[in-house]
Formats: structure tokens, C-alpha cells, sequence
């Protein structure tokens, strides 16, 4: 597994692409694509482009990680 480039949440932008999904998770580009096509996975779509909202990754995360809804 990768490890993140990111060490905390402040360190972010606004709005994650693909790419930094994958950095922030320490996946593979093609993992977090895969990822933002889940239904449950907050993405945002502005024409062709995918992206997600910061504040909603972090929920995300939050619901699945330990103590959370899976």
C-alpha cells in the first residue's frame, strides 16, 4: 500500500480529484476512480469532470473507518 503525501485535513484542497483521492488514501489513480463511481462516494460532477467536495471526503472517511456506518 502507498502511504498518503497528506499528513492532515487542513493540508487539502477545497475540492480532491481523482489524483489527489489516490494520495490522500494511498491507493492507485485507477483505484480512486473506481471509487468515485460508488454510489455512496461523495462526487460531485461538473460536466466531464468528477471531483470531491473536501468537508464531504472527510465524512466519508469518518462513516467508514472504525466506529462508523459501513
Amino acid at each position: 500500500m502507498k502511504e498518503s503525501v497528506y499528513k492532515s485535513y487542513e493540508e487539502l484542497p477545497l475540492f480532491l480529484n481523482a489524483e489527489t483521492v489516490a494520495k490522500v488514501l494511498g491507493v492507485a489513480p485507477s483505484t480512486a476512480y473506481e471509487l468515485m463511481h460508488e454510489a455512496d462516494f461523495p462526487t460531485l460532477k461538473i460536466g466531464n469532470r468528477m471531483v470531491v467536495p473536501k468537508e464531504q471526503f472527510i465524512i466519508w472517511v469518518q462513516r467508514h473507518t472504525e466506529g462508523g456506518v459501513q
